[in-house]
């Protein structure tokens, strides 16, 4: 966490669903809460899951239609976590109702700037996140844009909020829809690693539990030797892989399925649908 940041002021997430209750866990774990959290969910069972986390306040719409107003005029930082076609409608909703210096934060996937700004006016202080799924526990990277009135002290608040779960990467707002290929995505391609290495052991003879055991557990102590080692990953892999040995002869039927190809077509093809979803299609 950045170290000037001890306590946050307070604090709305509109939209409380995956990705911002995920940031609201890391905010209460961090006790980053103190100054006073308040979260909405369109209905009362969503609003329960929250209502006994330290300094929350759960707001169920269903039943305080007002909620997401009376939030956003309580706080001082406004994270936006509903759905991308809805994010307009909000954004009108709340715009009279600011405070003066609030600094209002998107979750949304393919929402710009531009659209914050035309909606709350250029005046507001505001920040386009990509949060990703790993932040659910605390291992989590988001890639942090920040608009034209954002100062130095509005982007580090608002950074010292996401460190809380994980890493956090500062970039120009047209570099977002490419960290998203990576980081965004980037787990669905490594789920997607194991599920297939999975199906590998099974063929191989092992049961569907001794399989995923195995998978599973190889994958996650990879990554945690990765974490805690200072090379890099392709290092790693040639200490792995022996000269003549066997996973010599795997890895070279991988090299040889072109997967730098094939992952750089895959990113590709992920920032192109979210340019797609940015133009509204």
């Amino acid at each position: 966490m950045t170290d000037a940041i001890t306590s946050l002021p307070p604090i709305a997430i509109l939209g409380a669903g995956s990705m911002g209750g995920a940031i609201l866990h890391g905010l209460v774990a961090a006790g980053l809460s103190a100054g006073g959290v308040t979260a909405t969910n369109r209905s009362i069972a969503k609003a329960a899951e929250l209502a006994d986390l330290e300094g929350v306040t759960s707001v169920a719409l269903e039943v305080n239609p007002n909620g997401n107003i009376e939030a956003a005029a309580s706080a001082e930082v406004v994270l936006i976590g509903v759905k991308p076609a809805m994010v307009p409608d909000l954004l009108d909703e709340i715009a009279p109702h600011l405070r003066d210096g609030a600094v209002v934060v998107s979750l949304a996937a393919g929402v710009t700037l531009d659209t914050f700004a035309r909606h709350l006016g250029e005046g507001v202080a505001t920040l386009r996140s990509m949060p990703n799924t790993p932040s659910l526990v605390g291992k989590g990277v988001t890639g942090l844009a920040a608009g034209p009135a954002a100062s130095a002290d509005d982007v580090a608040v608002v950074r010292a909020l996401f460190e809380t779960v994980g890493a956090v990467l500062e970039v120009p707002e047209e570099q977002i829809d490419a960290l998203s290929t990576i980081s965004g995505s980037g787990p669905a391609y490594v789920f997607l690693l194991v599920e297939e290495f999975t199906k590998s052991a099974v063929r191989m003879g092992f049961d569907d539990a001794q399989a995923r055991l195995l998978a599973e557990q190889t994958f996650i102590g990879a990554t945690t030797l990765l974490a805690a080692s200072d090379v890099d990953p392709a290092e790693l892999r040639r200490r792995v892989t022996s000269p003549k040995g066997t996973t010599e002869r795997a890895v070279a039927v991988l090299q040889e399925a072109r997967l730098d190809d094939t992952f750089t077509e895959a990113a590709e093809a992920a920032l192109a649908r979210a340019k797609e979803l940015a133009e509204g299609r």
